[in-house]
């Protein structure tokens, strides 16, 4: 079931620019390294930006916590690790997410060796660069030739030209731009677009609080966001995470302007605040769609043919909803995207202007429409 906001159809509907100093900061959020099991450069570059606007910032392992100064007003939370690489031995490189969550049995019967599959032709060609895991100092740029899967280890290795010099450990980031389209913008936006939205909403006024979380690919995020409100939280926390949430291509992305979630694989979201997140968005006249729901009305026209169904995904608010004994709950809202977990991953302006808009109500601050 959708919840969509129709319009006449003789009102033409204009695509909605973005902010310039938005896109600016997107950009150049998207140009700094944060490889899933190296992120610390990134947390510098987004201390610099939260602390140039005023907001005390706070680190923890795998997490930085921005607050203003009404920091209990309201908790919103996004991931800032992205996909990438990681030199593993003398001009060996696999994929970071594999390495980091140590995910491969080396049996073949693991979901992620089964994704392998999946990703093995998706990089070849593209470009990527090295940097120091702690400073983000750069350490030289390379191209991706190939990757294969190797049969004695079961893993994926990246054969990658001009980084030969790198020693193990090293994170290896794919060199990224922001491509701003008419109606979209484009580049490896998971999760660095919610991010930038919560450096935005603090400039536009917001004084409570944003976490921002490492290693949610590999779905450890929610481990540093449960040790936090189990230091500063209060008896019951209600958080929003935000993030991008994968449709199968363009057309299937714009059919709703932003993504709620009465569950995912994990757990039960919170009722009562998803239910606040949909009167907002129906009050400002943006159409959504609950995934949830999506995916169940698809895997009946999939099984009804023969195929395997989706899962439900697990999310970050799924993860610490099940494993915080009721201290944590909440929900989501989520930009949809078509090439998710890609270069090339895209959003439309309409639905990142939306998405801005329901955050500046949430927050008490104000965006145009």
């Amino acid at each position: 079931m959708s919840v969509r906001v129709s319009r006449p159809a003789s009102v033409p509907v204009l695509a909605p620019t973005l902010p310039p100093s938005f896109l600016n900061l997107l950009s150049t959020l998207l140009r700094s390294p944060s490889v899933v099991g190296a992120e610390h450069a990134f947390f510098r570059v987004l201390q610099r930006e939260l602390e140039e606007r005023g907001v005390t910032v706070t680190w923890y392992e795998g997490l930085l916590v921005a607050q203003g100064t009404r920091p209990d007003s309201l908790f919103l939370s996004a991931h800032v690790d992205r996909h990438g690489l990681v030199c593993t031995g003398p001009n060996e490189f696999q994929y970071a997410a594999f390495v980091a969550g140590a995910r491969s049995d080396l049996l073949g019967n693991s979901v992620d060796e089964q994704f392998m599959w999946k990703v093995v032709d998706r990089f070849q060609g593209e470009e990527v660069y090295a940097y120091e895991p702690w400073s983000g100092v750069y350490r030289g740029r390379g191209q991706i030739e190939k990757a294969t899967i190797c049969e004695r280890r079961n893993n994926l290795i990246f054969s990658v030209k001009g980084l030969d010099h790198l020693v193990a450990g090293t994170p290896v980031a794919f060199l990224d731009r922001l491509h701003v389209d008419v109606a979209t913008i484009s580049g490896q936006l998971d999760n660095v677009l919610s991010a930038a939205a919560l450096v935005y909403l603090f400039e536009s006024g917001y004084q409570g609080t944003a976490f921002f979380t490492a290693e949610e690919e590999i779905g450890k995020s929610w481990r540093y966001l449960l040790q936090w409100f189990r230091r500063f939280g209060s008896s019951t926390n209600q958080l929003i995470v935000v993030d991008t949430s994968p449709f199968p291509d363009d057309e299937a992305a714009a059919r709703q302007l932003l993504v709620l979630r009465d569950k995912d694989a994990n757990a039960a979201f919170h009722g009562e605040l998803t239910a606040r997140l949909q009167a907002v968005c129906e009050e400002l006249g943006l159409p959504i769609q609950y995934k949830d729901r999506y995916v169940e009305e698809r895997n009946v026209q999939l099984m009804a043919t023969g195929q395997a169904p989706m899962s439900l995904g697990s999310t970050e608010m799924g993860r610490i909803i099940a494993a915080s004994n009721g201290l944590v709950t909440g929900t989501t809202l989520q930009i949809p995207t078509s090439g998710y977990h890609t270069m090339n991953e895209t959003a439309t302006m309409a639905s990142v202007s939306a998405f801005l808009r329901v955050l500046g109500r949430l927050g008490d601050t104000d965006f145009p429409a």
